[in-house]
């Protein structure tokens, strides 16, 4: 029953994130001569000039890009994303044609192109799949090179692939216009999968670890941990005080470590994802 339970979640998301990809690909991008990005960039670029569907010329680019991946992605990660493309190809193609068609202000179309597609792909990701084609070149980098963003991944492959696409068409605008989408595309993806759990982390240096601390979980209700370090010129010992929390959190506990302690050295960084207790569940 749990099996069962999974695939229909999975089968939900994959329906989900190609409704939302799809609406920003065929509804907004297509209609307005928009070259896009990646794998469904270059399957437009086939449908523009051949008229071949974007979702069946998504399949067929996806081949090759499959087999040289599956050593790298391992075959559960790509079974998985099989599932997903084959089911956002078909929505592209048979269900999204459906949806009206937006034949508007351009600006506003590749916004919407970037928001939605930046949704659709950003669910699916989320759900340990991908959509394939440049999905697969992403995460393969990002799992060669963790401490990079997949949005920035996503980003930069992109902007090659959007100026190719710029060279067929020969419309300087709609370059421009793929450029935008393709930033806000990356910027919707890294929002959905950090943002949406982002906060603060701060590394406190004071005399009086233990009452920070406190402070800390009685205005913040967060708790913290206490290191202990020492100054390299004074050899001085020092308590370090880590806590991660939310924005409006930080600001309460940088006002109130000022008043337990005026000569305390307070770090505040971002933090693009916490996972744990207080935060998102893994």
């Amino acid at each position: 029953m749990q099996r069962v339970k999974k695939v229909g979640y999975d089968i939900f998301v994959d329906i989900l994130g190609g409704i939302l990809a799809g609406v920003g690909i065929y509804s907004f991008a297509a209609s307005a001569g928009f070259p896009l990005a990646g794998i469904s960039g270059i399957a437009l670029i086939f449908y523009r000039l051949f008229g071949v569907p974007i979702g069946l010329g998504t399949i067929l680019l996806n081949i090759p890009i499959v087999l040289f991946s599956y050593k790298v992605l391992g075959r559960r990660f790509l079974l998985r994303s099989l599932q997903s493309i084959v089911i956002s190809s078909l929505i592209l193609d048979y269900v999204v044609p459906l949806f009206p068609v937006y034949d508007g202000n351009r600006m506003l179309a590749a916004v919407c192109t970037g928001v939605f597609s930046g949704l659709g792909y950003a669910v699916i990701f989320m759900n340990h799949s991908s959509t394939g084609g440049m999905d697969f070149v992403s995460v393969a980098i990002r799992k060669k090179h963790p401490y990079l963003s997949l949005g920035r991944i996503v980003f930069v492959l992109d902007v090659l692939v959007v100026l190719l696409g710029g060279l067929v068409f020969k419309d300087v605008d709609a370059t421009i216009y793929g450029l935008i989408i393709t930033y806000l595309l990356s910027a919707v993806i890294d929002k959905m999968m950090y943002g949406i759990d982002a906060g603060k982390m701060t590394l406190i240096v004071t005399d009086k670890g233990r009452d920070v601390a406190a402070c800390i979980d009685q205005y913040a209700g967060r708790g913290s941990t206490i290191w202990k370090g020492s100054g390299a010129y004074s050899g001085q010992e020092k308590d370090v005080v880590m806590c991660a929390c939310n924005n409006k959190q930080m600001y309460e506990i940088r006002k109130k470590v000022k008043e337990i302690d005026g000569k305390a050295f307070t770090i505040i960084m971002e933090s693009n994802e916490v996972v744990g207790e207080g935060f998102k569940k893994e």
